[in-house]
Parts: structure tokens; C-alpha cells; sequence
């Protein structure tokens, strides 16, 4: 593999651009605590660590190459981010309380995993960046599949850092993020947010 340090910049900047991932993070941070926030991070690695053996084992190239494959998971993933923001829009709240904490919210965590799992494998655009970005840092002549493989678990690891400090200090400024006025405008924004990436990846291109 070449050009470690690069990779690892590259990443990192890719990363921390905001994206449906971040989205997702933040709204379920801010409405469920840190617990919501890791849920919604390890959905979304869960998801990323698939897109990896796909790609690896060569089923991303498929879905690239296939008109009809890249249309049907494109168009699934648009649905689904602008459901999730059409939900947070009409579920705006005017006023928060403390009744948010307690555990009978925590008995719908599991769907929080769900939406980071979700966002993430229908986002066919995940798929073209592992098989455009990731081959640029390959040793021309070498086999392919363990610096791939390398590659794929580095940018697992490196997303799994990065939104793990970030749901961590997303927490501790949760109180005045869930202040009536700041939830609306959050919610609000967060919701026109996920509508309009899902917009954007109805419109992609393949």
C-alpha cells in the first residue's frame, strides 16, 4: 500500500465532511443522550464494514456498473433519508422536559442502530468511494485484496474514532441543545438536512 500518511489525511478530511452519517448522529444524539449517538455511530460502521467485504469481494462493482442495481439501492436510500427527515420536521417539539431522559424512551434504542445501518448500506455513493478512492492507494502490480482489506478496515476505524468524539462532545453541550428554542431550530435544520441529501442521491448520477 502506498502513501500511508496521505490515506490517512485523505480520510480523515472525507470524514469529517458532513454527510447524512453526521445528520443522523447529531439528531439522535441530541434526542436520546450518548446512548442514541453510539447507537446510531456503530449502525453506520456496521454498515460501512459491509460496504468494505463488497468491495472487496467485488460486489460493489456490480452495483456500479449495473444501471439498474445502482437505481433501485439509490432510490431506496433517498426514500429512506427523506422519510427520516419528513419524521423529524412533524415531530418538531415546541417545548423539552425531563420526562426525555427516562428509560421508556431508551426502549426504542434499537431503532437508532437501524437508522445509522440503514442511511449508510442504501447510499450507493459509499460503494463508488471505495472502488474510485481507495484502488488510488494501491502498489501497482500487487494483489489487491489484503491492501483493499487494510484500507477499508483503517477507514472503519478512523469513522468510528471520529464520530465517537464527536457523540461525545455533541453530550455534553446536549442540555442547552435540547433548550425548546435550540431543538426547534435543530430539528428543523436537521430535518431539511436529511430531505435534501435524500433529493441529492435521487439525483445522482451513476
Amino acid at each position: 500500500m502506498d502513501n500511508i500518511v496521505l490515506f490517512i489525511i485523505a480520510c480523515v478530511l472525507l470524514i469529517i465532511l458532513p454527510g447524512p452519517d453526521t445528520a443522523i448522529v447529531t439528531k439522535n444524539t441530541i434526542v436520546n443522550g450518548q446512548k442514541g449517538g453510539f447507537q446510531t455511530m456503530v449502525g453506520s460502521c456496521v454498515g460501512l464494514s459491509i460496504h468494505t467485504i463488497a468491495a472487496v469481494a467485488g460486489l460493489s462493482a456490480i452495483i456500479v456498473q449495473s444501471a439498474a442495481a445502482f437505481t433501485i439501492l439509490k432510490y431506496v436510500g433517498a426514500i429512506y433519508l427523506c422519510y427520516l427527515g419528513v419524521k423529524t420536521l412533524i415531530s418538531m417539539r415546541v417545548k423539552k422536559t425531563e420526562i426525555d431522559d427516562v428509560p421508556t424512551i431508551e426502549t426504542k434504542g434499537n431503532s437508532y442502530f437501524k437508522q445509522g445501518f440503514i442511511t449508510n448500506i442504501t447510499n450507493p455513493k459509499v460503494a463508488v468511494f471505495f472502488l474510485t478512492f481507495l484502488p488510488q492507494f494501491l502498489a501497482p502490480g500487487n494483489d489487491p485484496f489484503w491492501p483493499f482489506l487494510t484500507m477499508g478496515i483503517i477507514y472503519i476505524v478512523l469513522t468510528f474514532v471520529w464520530f465517537a468524539l464527536y457523540v461525545f462532545l455533541l453530550n455534553k453541550i446536549r442540555d442547552f441543545m435540547k433548550k425548546p428554542a435550540t431543538q426547534s431550530v435543530i430539528e428543523m435544520l436537521t430535518g431539511a438536512v436529511l430531505i435534501g441529501f435524500g433529493l441529492k442521491l435521487a439525483f445522482e448520477k451513476q
